[in-house]
Parts: C-alpha cells; structure tokens; sequence
C-alpha cells in the first residue's frame, strides 16, 4: 500500500535525507524532523502510519519521544534506531512499547522489510479496532426496548453493575432478553475491549459441554486430535455469559466452582491448570433455590454465581413496553425487507398489549415476523395475528392469571410447553422454534417433565 506516512526523527541531517529518499521511493510519504518536540507537535495534528526514531538526540532522547509518541497515537508502530547496538536498549526499548531495534548500519533491505512489517501491523490493528466498533455498533442496534418502571429499574441496576469485576446472575422467563442485559453489561464495563463469548449450557450434552468450556488436550478422548483452547480460555480478558447454568450436570458443577474459587481451570486430559481471566455472568430460567433444595444444584456454586442478582420481568409484567418493541420489530423487519414499515390497527395492537406473552419479547417478535410476511397490505389487521392471541377472551384469560399465581416458573413451563406440543401436533422441531430453544433442550425437558403425548388426539386414519 503507498502513500501511507511515515515519520522520522533525527538530528542527523544525513541520516533524514538517507531515509527519506529510500522510503520515497517506496511510495511512501516521508515527514522528517531533527528535533523531538518539533516531531510531537506534528503527530499531535497528523496520523502517522509509522515512525523511525534515533535513540540519542540532544534535548529530547529518543526513549522519552517514543512515550510520548505512544500516548498521542498508540496504534503508530515505533522502530528505534541507534548507531550502537545494545541488548539492554533494545529490551528497554521494546518494552516501551517500541515495534522495533534497528541499527543504524543495516542494510537497505532490511529497513524496507522493517518498515513493511511495521506498516503491516498497524493495518492490523487498525482493523481490528474497526471490527471491535463495528461489533459495539451491532450491540447498540439490538438494545433493550423499554420505558417502564420494571425495565428502568433494571437499567440502573446494569448501570452499578458494570463497573465492577463481580459475577453477575441474570433471572428471567425464556425470552425476557438475558444476553442482551449480559452483553450490556459487557459493553459498559471496563472489559468492553474485551471479547464476549456466550454459549447455552443447556443445548449440548455433558461431555461436549465440557470440553467446550475447558478445553481439552491432544488425545483426551476419541476424535480430539489437537490441543483445543476452552471458551473460559477464548474469553480472556473479556466477558464469558453462561445462559441456562441451572441445566448443568453436577460434574460440570464442581469445575464451575473452581473456576470461581480458584480462577483457573484444568482441561480435558490436561494435569496442569490454565488461569481464567474473565468476568462471569450467568443466566436462568428456573428456581435456583428450589434447584438446591432439591439438591439439583450445588449451594456453594449457587453462592458463589449469586453475588450481584439482575431479575427481568416477564412481558406481561411490563404492558406499557408492548407498543414500544411492536413498532420497534416492525421498524427492524422493514431494514431487512428494505421495504417501506408497517403499521399495526387499534384493534391489532389492543390484542397484543392484553395478551399474557407467555414466550415474552421473543415470542412477540415472532408474531410481528409472522404477520409482515402474511399481510400484503400496509397495516396489520387483528385477523393477521395467531387465532391463539385473538381468540383469548378477557374473562379466560382472567381465569388463567389467578390460576398460575401461586405456581412456580418451572410448573409454568412444563404447561405452556405441553400446550404448544399438542398444538403442533407434537411436532418436536416445531415446537422447538416456537418456544425459541433448541431441539436437545426441548427433548431433555420433555424427558424431565415427564410429558407424553395424548395419543387419543392423533388423527385417526380414513
């Protein structure tokens, strides 16, 4: 790539002309200065893509002009140049952040080849700024929708949370939003540079589970042909969210606790252990505390995840938001459809706002999808939304709300999961999509629950 700036100071008048013809003609734009306070006022107004620095100036040295160097434009590559070379310098200079140590004495070659790598690295760290922005632009374009006073409250609770190293333990019925809280956090906390890495504990069996979140060695068990890093590995430096913690097996347990007493971790067929530094967020749609009473789950985990506790409230608890994400999903469908917003009748929108949502903000968004693509008209009509919605009158639905107060979430779960498989007929896959979770986490809560299929109500062959 030519045209990209390079900065060189030195008060060898010789030296400057030297380096300046040679990377000229390179394609470079070359800046040199004798003098480094006269250097740092030029950076402070212009990106450099590299810099060439001598090491002994009169006035400013070369060691004092490459901090100061760094702290105006840190993703600038520094090469440090000398007329002796020294091993002591050339560590003290690296470790100042300096790219590189060259002797004044090399040959042309090897300054180009200095200066190409120098050149290469700052590309790649400017894109990997890029891509970091781009994916706190992607966090942003998929916020928290909400003005109630539920969702506020859980605003400035994630506004405290941020800021700490603590771990964090999200609550909420399926499709309240957890990740989206979990990754807010990320984004406002000193980690936000960081990587946020998710994974759902309750969508693989136990043995990929633990792999994945350990890591495991070169021969551990069948298949594993290489080293492979765990995600509490990959999530270094970052945040690591473990949505569904309440379906871990005890096993995985145990080595969670480590991880949280100890902050290191053992991989799969490994003997020595590897240090964990991320931040914790976890995340579940069941009763910890009965889990632990009914020694599911261990007490001394469920202390240590329980440190800081954010509660989501369920659609149905915060009704003024309805309007709000319904013209927000429409919003969202007209980008990807490229096709002018449509807009939602009264009587539409009075249905949704009294509907009880029990799949919550992830089951509303699937009814928007769902009647944008089954209405060719700009306005969607209350027949273009499920009979399930409209065809629940207020008095039922009454009856219902009485009925489940008194009900644990789990109990609530194991009804509205049978309803919708004998709506589809026990179509697992089906059901599986209008629940929003994956296949394997519906046949395991199945199998908990112990659910079977009415087979009175098959159709009957003609």
């Amino acid at each position: 790539m030519t045209g990209e700036r390079i900065l060189i100071v030195d008060d060898d008048e010789s030296m400057c002309e030297f380096l300046t013809i040679m990377l000229e003609k390179e394609g470079y734009e070359v800046h040199a200065m004798n003098r480094g306070k006269d250097a740092i006022r030029l950076a402070t107004n212009t990106l450099f893509h590299a810099a060439m620095i001598d090491i002994k100036m009169p006035g400013m040295d070369g060691m004092t002009l490459l901090g100061e160097l760094r702290a105006i434009s840190p993703g600038t590559p520094v090469v440090i140049m000398t007329a002796f070379s020294s091993e002591q310098t050339a560590i003290e200079a690296v470790n100042r952040g300096a790219f590189y140590y060259l002797v004044k004495q090399a040959k042309k070659d090897e300054i180009r080849l200095v200066i190409k790598k120098a050149l290469e690295v700052g590309r790649l760290q400017a894109e990997n700024k890029f891509l970091k922005q781009q994916l706190k632009t992607r966090h942003v374009s998929k916020k928290i929708i909400g003005k109630s006073e539920r969702i506020e409250e859980v605003f400035r609770l994630i506004e405290k949370v941020a800021a700490s190293e603590s771990t964090v333990l999200i609550y909420g019925e399926s499709g309240t939003g957890k990740e989206l809280v979990a990754r807010e956090i990320h984004y406002k906390s000193p980690r936000c540079e960081g990587p946020f890495i998710s994974i759902n504990c309750g969508a693989l069996p136990e043995t990929l589970l633990e792999s994945e979140l350990f890591g495991h060695t070169k021969g551990a068990f069948t298949g594993a042909v290489k080293d492979k890093d765990g995600l509490f590995t990959v999530a270094k430096g970052g945040t690591f969210f473990l949505d569904e913690v309440g379906e871990t097996s005890p096993a995985i347990q145990v080595k969670l606790l480590r991880v949280l007493q100890e902050r290191e971790i053992i991989p799969l067929g490994g003997t020595k252990s590897v240090k964990v530094d991320c931040r914790l967020i976890a995340a579940t749609n069941v009763d910890l505390e009965m889990r632990v009473r009914e020694r599911m789950f261990r007490s001394d985990l469920y202390y240590r995840l329980n440190v800081i506790q954010v509660g989501l409230p369920p659609l149905r608890k915060r009704r003024d938001d309805i309007v709000l994400l319904a013209d927000f999903f429409l919003r969202e469908a007209g980008k990807r459809s490229s096709c002018e917003p449509k807009s939602v009748a009264s009587d539409a929108m009075d249905i949704l706002v009294r509907y009880d949502w029990p799949g919550n903000v992830r089951e509303l968004e699937n009814v928007i999808e769902r009647a944008i693509i089954l209405q060719d008209g700009p306005v969607i009509l209350a027949e273009d939304l499920p009979p399930k919605i409209r065809g629940l009158a207020d008095s039922e639905r009454e009856r219902n709300v009485v009925e489940v107060s008194n009900v644990t979430l789990e109990e609530l779960e194991r009804r509205y999961m049978a309803k919708v498989l004998e709506e589809v007929g026990w179509r697992k896959k089906v059901a599986a999509d209008i629940l929003g979770i994956d296949a394997s986490t519906l046949y395991r809560k199945i199998h908990r629950y112990g659910l079977k299929q009415d087979r009175a109500r098959e159709p009957q062959p003609v």
